[in-house]
């Protein structure tokens, strides 16, 4: 399977643009990206490092927008979180697999901010054996024309859904950490972490490849979502991007869990390898060629630090990186 290259859309933060988002997304399909990505949150809090404005489209909405103008692009959530009844969230993905013509890539998460949860009195419920849960019924209803279900956070009846997706989709898990890995093999079919190191991914990888042989599983999809910077030169890259935030971040505890650098902690751009691709279009296929070698299946450029620049970051990455990394891959 050759890697595929997405995009992550600006429909959040101070930069949500309905036109960017449609247009976006048709240009991406013109530029030859394989597929374009959505966030979901029901309040949307933003990181530190990307500012606090709170502007957020639902990912479904975002997503029928788009399969209603484009054709073959595929339509990857990044990642769906627990906060939806199970049947409502099968609902959907039936609905949109139907309308949007069956080009849809989805990935579970458990989410990062508990405000959302306790906002849907779910406040005190382990998140992951829900979101297990909820994956179990949204696979039944794709699996059976009726089902009764008895779990310990929901229970129905004699329920049936059409139309239903034509085959069984992969889900991915979404996440970095030691317990992301463990909950790909178990409940999902691949392992989709945002930010991450690329040492740390190669040492989640190796974990997932050694284990899912032992668990009678086949090898689980690969991919990752690095925030992503590039232009004409690599100081311009850097400048447009808030790196003391990202640093600060991966020293909090979105870095925990992440292998360190020598020093032991991330001080400098350059710290942040993988979970960061800033510079010229050579810099980038060089960052790029390093996740190839590790064998990853499917890329997702985070613009979020340029979504104001987006058609220009786009372009340059569809027009100068694409095509060499492509015959790599």
């Amino acid at each position: 399977m050759a890697t595929e290259y997405g995009i992550l859309l600006p429909h959040f933060g101070a930069q949500c643009d309905k036109d960017k988002v449609i247009e976006g997304s048709k240009k991406a399909e013109a530029l030859g990206f394989d597929s374009v990505w959505v966030r979901d949150h029901l309040v949307f809090h933003p990181h530190g490092m990307e500012g606090a404005n709170n502007n957020f489209v639902d990912p479904f909405v975002a997503l029928a927008a788009i399969g209603a103008v484009t054709s073959t692009i595929k339509l990857g959530f990044g990642s769906l979180i627990p906060h939806r009844h199970p049947l409502l969230l099968a609902l959907m993905i039936n609905s949109l697999e139907y309308m949007a013509g069956e080009r849809l890539i989805l990935s579970m998460g458990i989410g990062n901010f508990q405000v959302e949860f306790d906002a849907l009195g779910m406040n005190d419920w382990p998140r992951d054996q829900v979101a297990k849960e909820q994956l179990d019924i949204v696979r039944t209803a794709w699996r059976e024309d009726h089902f009764t279900y008895e779990g310990q956070f929901y229970t129905n009846a004699d329920l049936g859904m059409n139309p239903r997706v034509k085959k069984q989709l992969p889900f991915w898990y979404a996440g970095s950490t030691p317990a992301s890995v463990r909950r790909a093999l178990d409940f999902c079919d691949g392992w989709l972490p945002g930010r991450i190191t690329l040492n740390t991914y190669k040492k989640r990888v190796a974990k997932l490849r050694h284990d899912a042989p032992e668990m009678g599983k086949p090898r689980l999809l690969e991919g990752c979502i690095p925030i992503t910077s590039i232009d004409l030169d690599r100081e311009t890259a850097l400048r447009k991007v808030n790196v003391e935030g990202l640093l600060e971040n991966a020293n909090g505890p979105m870095g925990k869990f992440w292998v360190k650098p020598e020093s032991g902690s991330f001080t400098k751009w350059e710290d942040l390898e993988g979970s960061f691709i800033a510079g010229t279009p050579d810099d980038v296929v060089a960052d790029v060629e390093k996740y190839l070698e590790a064998g990853i299946d499917h890329i997702i450029f985070d613009l979020r630090f340029r979504f104001d620049e987006f058609d220009h970051c786009m372009e340059l990455l569809a027009k100068e990186v694409l095509p060499r990394v492509r015959k790599h891959s």
